[in-house]
Order: C-alpha cells, then sequence, then structure tokens
C-alpha cells in the first residue's frame, strides 16, 4: 500500500518518503501481507457489547473501598465463608500432632496412629480444594471488580468537559487508569482476600491456643500483641505519607513520559533529547526516593515483627519446658503449642506485608477518589428536553466568558446567525474566534448572557441531541489508528461504504484514496502520522461531512492546506454547506470571502459585522486585513 499524494495534493509527506526508503510506515511488505492476512483471517470476531453511559453527574457520594464494595457484599458473604473454611481446615494439622503424639506415641496405641495419619492426609486433601475453589471464586470476583471500577473511571472521564483535560496532564490521567487501578487490583485479588485468610488463622489458632493452655497462651498474648501492635501503628503513619508521595511521583514519571513520546518530532528537531534524558532521570529520581522512604519503614518493621516471633517462641520454649518437666504439661501438648505459635506468628509476619500492599492500595483509593469527585463544568441538565430537528437559527445574546475566573476573553457579545447562513469569523490571534465556536458547540458554557440554537437554549437540550446536529472540524485534525474507513465513518458508525465514498469525493480526497492499495481499508498509524498536515485536515472535514449536520464549525481547517487542497475544499463547501447553517473561523481571507456575512473579533468584542463587500466598503478592519492578505498572495 502506498501513501503517495496524487496531483493537486502538494509535495511528499511521511507516508511516500517512507515508501520509497523501504521503510515500515510505507505499510506490510508485499512477502509478509499474505501472512497478515492469514493471521486477520483467523481473529476470533467480538460482537459490540452495549454500554450505558450518561452525560449526567454521577451521586456524588465519596469513593471508598466500602462504598465500592457494598454492593457486592452477599458475594464478598461468600468468599468470606470460603476463607473460613480454608483456614480451620489449615490449622487442623498441630492439633492432630497432639493427639498423635499423646494418645498414639506415648500410649502406645498405633490404631491411633492410623486414624490420625488419615485424618491428616484428608484434611490436606480438604484444604487444597478449598484453597483452588476459593482462589477461583475470589479471582473471578477481583476481575469483575476491577472491570465495573475501570469502565467507571474511563466513563468519568468521557463525561468531564474540555477544561478537565486542559487542566490535567494526560499522563497523570494515564496513572489513574493504570497504575491506580492495578494497586487495587492487587489487594482485591491477593490483598484482601489473603488478609481475611491470615486474619481468621490467627484468631483460630488463638483460640486453640487458649484450649491447649489457657495460662501460657495469656502470658504469650500479653507479651506480643501490645509490641505488635505499637510497631504497626508506627508503620501505619510512616508508610501512609510515604506511599501517597509514590502515587504522586508515579503520575509524574508517566506524565513525563507521555508528553516525550508525544513531542517526539519538536524534541528531534530542536535536539533536546540529552535534556529530555537529564530530566526524566530527575523526575524518576524522585520517585525511587519516595519509595526507598516506603522501603526504609517496611525495612524495620518486617525484621521487628519476626524478632518478635522468634524472642515469643523462644519464651514458650522456656516456660512450656519448665511445666513438661513439672509434668504441668504434656509433651504432646506443648509439642501442639509451639506448632500453633508458629503458625500465629506466620500470618502475623504476612499481615505486615499485606499492610504495605494495603497501604499502596489506599493510597490509590485516594488519588481515585479526588478523580471521581471532579464534576464536568460543561454539565447536562438533569430536567434536559430533547432538542428536535434544527433549522440552523444561531442567536447569542450578551455573552461574556472567561477560561479562568480571572480574565475575561468575550465581552457582551451579541451576534444572530440565519438559518442556512454561512458567518465567517476573522481577527488576530487571541481575539476571541475560536472562543465563539467553542461556545456555539457547548464546548463550554458562558459565564453571563446565552446561546441558542432555533430559540432552545443549549444548556436545556440533552447534549446527546445537541451534538448529532452540530459537526465541527477543529484547527488540529486527530485521527484514531484504525482505517481510512473508520476515521471518516467516526461521525456516523452506521455508514456505509458508499457514504463514506461519498464524503471522500466531496473533500478531493477520492483520488488520494483511490491511489491506495487497499482503499478506504487503508490503515493509517497513529495520530495519522502515516498522512501529510493537509491530507489528515482533509479525512477530518469529511468525517464531519459524513454526519450531515445542520449546522457545521470549522475552526481553522483550512489552515493546514497548501493553495491547492484549499481550493479543493473551498469547491466542496460551495456544495455541502447549501442549506446549512456554518461557522467558519479562519485567517486565510479565501476562504472568508465566500461566506454570507463577516464577523471581525477583537479583543473580545465584534468590532465589524457585514458582507464581503460591505466591509470593504467601510474601509475598516477588515478592509486593512485583505489589503495585507492581497499582498501577501500577490494579486
Amino acid at each position: 500500500m502506498s501513501f503517495g499524494p496524487p496531483i493537486g495534493f502538494g509535495g511528499m509527506n511521511s507516508g511516500t518518503s517512507a515508501r520509497d526508503a523501504g521503510l515500515p510506515h510505507a505499510g506490510v511488505p508485499g512477502h509478509l501481507q499474505e501472512s497478515v492476512n492469514q493471521v486477520l483471517k483467523n481473529e476470533p470476531e467480538y460482537e459490540d457489547r452495549n454500554a450505558g453511559f450518561s452525560y449526567l453527574a454521577e451521586r456524588k457520594e465519596l469513593f471508598t473501598l466500602r462504598s465500592f464494595l457494598s454492593p457486592h457484599k452477599w458475594k464478598l458473604l461468600c468468599a468470606l465463608l470460603l476463607v473460613i473454611v480454608e483456614s480451620v481446615l489449615l490449622q487442623a494439622g498441630p492439633l492432630l500432632t497432639k493427639f498423635g503424639i499423646d494418645e498414639g506415641v506415648i500410649a502406645g496405641d498405633r490404631d491411633v496412629l492410623v486414624i490420625i495419619a488419615f485424618s491428616y492426609l484428608a484434611s490436606i486433601a480438604l484444604h487444597a480444594f478449598s484453597a483452588w475453589y476459593r482462589i477461583q471464586y475470589t479471582g473471578s470476583l477481583g476481575e469483575d471488580l476491577m472491570k465495573k471500577l475501570r469502565i467507571r473511571v474511563f466513563s468519568h472521564l468521557q463525561r468531564q468537559s474540555l477544561d478537565f483535560f486542559t487542566n490535567e496532564k494526560a499522563g497523570v490521567l494515564m496513572t489513574r487508569m493504570t497504575s491506580d487501578i492495578e494497586a487495587l487490583s492487587q489487594l482485591f485479588q491477593e490483598g484482601l482476600v489473603n488478609f481475611a485468610v491470615q486474619a481468621l488463622t490467627v484468631v483460630v489458632i488463638t483460640v486453640v491456643l487458649i484450649i491447649i493452655n489457657p495460662s501460657l497462651a495469656l502470658i504469650t498474648l500479653l507479651i506480643v500483641v501490645p509490641v505488635t501492635l505499637l510497631l504497626s501503628e508506627w508503620f501505619r503513619r510512616r508508610s501512609e505519607n510515604a506511599y501517597r508521595r509514590v502515587r504522586n511521583r508515579i503520575g509524574d514519571v508517566l506524565a513525563d513520559l507521555q508528553e516525550s513520546l508525544a513531542g517526539i518530532r519538536v524534541i528531534t528537531a530542536h535536539n533536546r533529547r540529552r535534556h529530555n534524558v537529564i530530566r526524566h532521570t530527575n523526575i524518576v529520581g524522585e520517585h525511587k526516593d519516595a519509595n526507598l522512604a516506603a522501603v526504609r519503614a517496611a525495612s524495620i518493621y518486617t525484621p521487628g515483627t519476626e524478632s518478635i516471633a522468634i524472642i515469643g517462641r523462644a519464651f514458650v520454649l522456656l516456660i512450656g519446658g519448665r511445666m513438661v518437666l513439672n509434668q504441668d504439661l504434656q509433651p504432646g501438648e506443648l509439642v501442639a503449642f509451639l506448632l500453633y505459635l508458629g503458625a500465629f506468628f506466620a500470618p502475623i509476619q504476612t499481615l505486615t506485608q499485606l499492610y504495605n500492599g494495603y497501604q499502596q492500595g489506599q493510597a490509590a483509593t485516594a488519588k481515585l477518589r479526588e478523580l471521581l469527585a471532579s464534576q464536568p463544568s460543561v454539565a447536562e441538565h438533569p430536567a434536559a428536553t430533547v432538542m428536535p430537528a434544527i433549522h440552523g437559527s444561531i442567536h447569542l445574546k450578551n455573552v461574556s466568558f472567561g477560561y479562568t475566573p480571572e480574565t475575561e476573553i468575550l465581552h457582551g457579545i451579541n451576534l444572530e446567525i440565519e438559518a442556512g447562513e454561512t458567518l465567517a469569523i476573522v481577527g488576530p490571534t487571541g481575539g476571541g474566534k475560536s472562543t465563539i465556536a467553542k461556545l456555539v458547540t457547548r464546548f463550554y458554557d458562558p459565564n453571563d448572557g446565552s446561546v441558542t440554537i432555533d430559540g432552545y437554549d443549549i444548556r436545556n437540550v440533552t447534549i446527546d441531541s445537541l451534538r448529532t446536529q452540530l459537526g465541527v472540524v477543529p484547527q488540529e485534525p486527530f485521527l484514531f489508528a484504525g482505517t481510512i474507513r473508520d476515521n471518516v465513518a467516526f461521525s456516523k458508525p452506521d455508514a456505509t461504504d458508499e457514504d463514506v465514498w461519498d464524503a471522500l469525493k466531496s473533500t478531493g480526497l477520492a483520488p488520494l484514496i483511490n491511489s491506495m492499495d487497499n482503499g478506504i481499508n487503508t490503515i493509517i498509524h497513529e495520530r495519522g502520522s502515516s498522512l501529510s498536515a493537509g491530507e489528515r485536515q482533509l479525512v477530518a472535514i469529511a468525517r464531519a461531512f459524513l454526519s450531515q449536520p445542520r449546522v457545521l464549525v470549522l475552526d481553522e481547517a483550512t489552515s493546514n492546506l497548501d493553495l491547492q487542497s484549499e481550493k479543493i475544499v473551498e469547491e466542496a463547501l460551495d456544495s455541502l454547506l447549501d442549506g446549512r447553517t456554518a461557522i467558519i473561523v479562519a485567517h486565510r481571507l479565501a476562504t472568508v470571502m465566500r461566506a454570507d456575512r463577516i464577523a471581525v473579533v477583537d479583543g473580545g468584542e465584534i468590532i465589524e459585522l457585514g458582507s464581503h463587500d460591505d466591509l470593504i466598503t467601510s474601509k475598516g478592519k477588515y478592509a486593512e486585513m485583505h489589503t495585507a492578505w492581497k499582498a501577501a498572495v500577490g494579486q
């Protein structure tokens, strides 16, 4: 397949260069294409799953482990019962050993020894079976919980307004979806269940120790438990802050990585690779320092609890041995007590390690709670009505707006656009041109005033019913990894191949697509990197046209086109904008002159409004811009 531009589409693009050089971006080499086709042929097909989604804000309760797990309490209760069975079966061994020594070995009863041995084997088999079933059950439950959480976080991100993504780094958001959820996944699938197993083990062993010898058990517990609790509280305080720092630093690492990958062309062009390595080294170093703080706390906590366990067993051996010599305790009871005491400290040591994971999970929970508590600035009203099919009459009344409360971009804008009219908005950079377009599409809501379409205040209609009737082509087109067809039909998933071809022909892209080996099924790379900037823009325009919107907004949509490609798009606009309301934000006046009216925006206000001829006659700001443009293009 090739990406070479046909006549009339300007110079070389990245696909052409790659093709000529034999590089991967030229497409799949011919000798491998058959293998690729065979792999695709054997790929299983997955049906699309219906997923509920609403623009309405989520319930406002804070995200906590308790609130997240409470809807699944009965399944969790079943898991707990399985854990109890597993814990009881796990602790049968030492008790059977006691009876084997006292009632079998010392008493010389071989029948008892045989019964105890087979009972031991039976308890091991039952424990293995219960552990197998419990792991399967809790693993399935954990994966189900993680799936729900990932969908919830992703849906929450989809619900957010554009200002949210402007203020947040993409890498930090990726951390919430990957590292933080993975920490919770470890906690749910291994941590909580294992924590329950070990905690119940401690309870069961404590009861058995008291049954074997209450006085020895009481002495042991009074020595071990208070010291362990004090050490655990110290570790909790130290590790909580450390793991919160770790979650923040991993977000910085991923944010810097994402930005470096996205800007690799600029980095290369300005020879900043060495600088980026140094910068990333510093960021990773801060992440390492945060981890080391947690490691230092764990390096004291874990050996400390192990030391307590060893001292406790030595103390029991000393006291218990004297009791056996004094015939106050049977040898089998002492052996069983020591075995249970070893089993008592083992889960305590495991609990210390699990507590480490619990602290990481809690830090991740805090980050997710912060994310899920954010509310979209452009929210759908609970009582919003469905907007019927529109004609496209737009009215901005006394509209003022600023991206931040401190800085107002637009000041009291009043503008009426008739249905089917094409309005071009021009003016200097930063004057507020694109902001007006973003308010019409309800990417933002005005601070004051209102925006209505056919008399409907767009804040009072459902976002779905509004956006499905609008078409937007942004200044920087974004193409998804996939085929040409996928990207064009993105605005209308049920479109036929014929519909896609019609849209491509309307924007003059048909010659380019026909030159590709697989036509509209040609794969384009991530962000459309295998197409030129102008070609990406044309695909984005075709995508907007395919949806057949009643209102079309072109925000500097021709800014990346060469003169020949711009002429093709202009000719397409003449027919495609016929009967539709269109707002064209542009610097190039060739497109602007075709509009019915032109609004000149400067300093957040409309300083001129009228047709091209009227504005030229008035000899104002637009006339100056037109004169400068004619001089630039040599007319």
